[in-house]
């Protein structure tokens, strides 16, 4: 007998403004807890020292957290001049120090080196795999760690604010696989003077915005009693906001059937010579598969149980 799944079924996407201190995992766990749910997970890491927008997948929508990691990211950050870290973050052991502090100008003049698609290496201290193993685990133990670079896209770096001639904020867009510290530590490292990050907030994953963001003591005074669960499960947008950036397809219950099933269902009238590429499949709005058009075919790649 197949063993029953603790936790209620829980579907859609929740917008998390992750607090200071505590990781990722240990947000969606905590959440997982809230919602009474059976599964759920995260789509893009924020360190413990990092704040903000957090999306989490529960039930079905965990199937297109891959639509969510690929997209674009926004990031304010905090940058103290005079030291860099092990961790590149306030975090670690200070490792270099100098007494020269940069200029607006000297700093605004480096920015177009970071703007575009360029080489980075991570931070020793990082989720990467470096031989089967975490890099952050080798580097916690004293291991050498010489992380690979790699290119990443920064589609823009701009200062926000200098509040003294030790600090210095900014706001970065940039691509998947992008370390914010790895851009203080380089740019410490160009302007001689070394830098580390010590404040770092995340203000937008792909189409997910601070603004649709909602605190975790929010969501548990939510969870005290029954009379607010449907309150609590009101804050839940729908699976398919994952999935704004492909064509939806509207098909009978037939063709939904077959998908469920995941067998190919061939495509007529109007949208048969049009479609192409990836689209997501509905069927009177429900979502229920995610798939590829090819030739005036329709095959699933992704299906749901919604």
């Amino acid at each position: 007998m197949a063993r029953r799944k603790r936790g209620q079924l829980v579907n859609g996407w929740l917008i998390l403004d992750k607090p200071l201190e505590i990781t990722s995992t240990s947000a969606v766990n905590v959440l997982k807890r809230v919602f009474d749910a059976q599964k759920a997970g995260h789509a893009g890491t924020l360190d413990p020292l990092a704040t903000g927008v957090l999306p989490v997948a529960f039930g079905e929508a965990t199937k297109t957290m891959p639509y969510v990691m690929d997209g674009e990211k926004s990031y304010r950050f905090m940058v103290r001049w005079g030291a860099q870290t092990n961790t590149d973050d306030a975090q670690g052991e200070v490792i270099k120090t100098s007494d020269q502090r940069p200029s607006r100008t000297d700093i605004e003049t480096l920015l177009c080196d970071f703007i575009g698609e360029i080489e980075q290496t991570p931070p020793a201290f990082s989720a990467i795999h470096i031989k089967g193993e975490r890099a952050y685990k080798l580097a916690r133990r004293g291991e050498e760690v010489i992380m690979p670079s790699r290119r990443v896209l920064i589609d823009d770096l701009a200062i926000t604010g200098q509040p003294d001639d030790d600090h210095c904020e900014f706001q970065v867009d940039c691509g998947k696989g992008t370390y914010v510290r790895a851009i203080a530590r380089d740019l410490g490292e160009k302007l001689q003077c070394f830098g580390h990050v010590v404040e770092l907030r995340r203000t937008r994953v792909g189409k997910f915005h601070e603004s649709m963001s909602i605190s975790l003591d929010n969501l548990r005074e939510l969870s005290h009693s029954a009379a607010d669960r449907e309150a609590l499960l009101a804050k839940l947008l729908c699976v398919e906001t994952a999935l704004d950036d492909i064509p939806e397809l509207a098909i009978n219950a037939n063709d939904a059937f077959r998908l469920k099933q995941g067998q190919s269902v061939l495509l007529r009238g109007a949208n048969s010579p049009i479609l192409t590429g990836e689209v997501y499949a509905t069927l009177q709005g429900e979502l229920i598969a995610i798939g590829e058009v090819e030739r005036g075919e329709l095959k699933p790649t992704r299906v749901f149980n919604l």
